[in-house]
């Protein structure tokens, strides 16, 4: 028998696994689309020069995340705490990321970090809810 109360929290852990999901299936098809046409690259123009980026490396990278993305989400529906963790890295680096686009993109940088925000405290505060709404 679990002590936990289940509060309207856990539905912003949900919210989590279902971000963390959605993340890991976009982030999984930029990959594959990078890897199924390596011979492409990306080019940005910045002041004074240009940027090359090297496709193969990018696709394999956000493949990578991609699935571990999908992985800890599934596992975060499981109530795992070790998903919790995870999450909790994963998200606080997005956040801290949001940070440097604040001068390009100061409004969608701001509701991210909020969302960021509240997703670390459910997770960290009311993280205990989700194994208990999984059984």
């Amino acid at each position: 028998m679990s002590d936990t109360e289940v509060t309207g929290w856990v539905g912003w852990g949900w919210f989590a696994g279902i971000v963390l999901l959605i993340a890991g299936v976009f982030s999984g098809l930029h990959g594959l689309t990078a890897l199924l046409a390596p011979g492409s690259a990306y080019f940005a123009q910045v002041e004074g020069g240009l940027i090359v980026f090297d496709v193969t490396g990018w696709g394999w990278w956000h493949l990578i995340t991609g699935i571990l993305l999908i992985l800890v989400a599934g596992a975060l529906f499981s109530g795992a705490t070790w998903a919790r963790v995870v999450a909790v890295i994963l998200v606080a680096i997005n956040g801290i990321g949001q940070l440097f686009t604040i001068p390009t993109q100061p409004w969608w940088s701001l509701i991210v970090l909020t969302l960021d925000v509240l997703i670390i405290y459910a997770l960290t505060v009311h993280g205990r809810e989700l194994k208990t709404s999984a059984r």
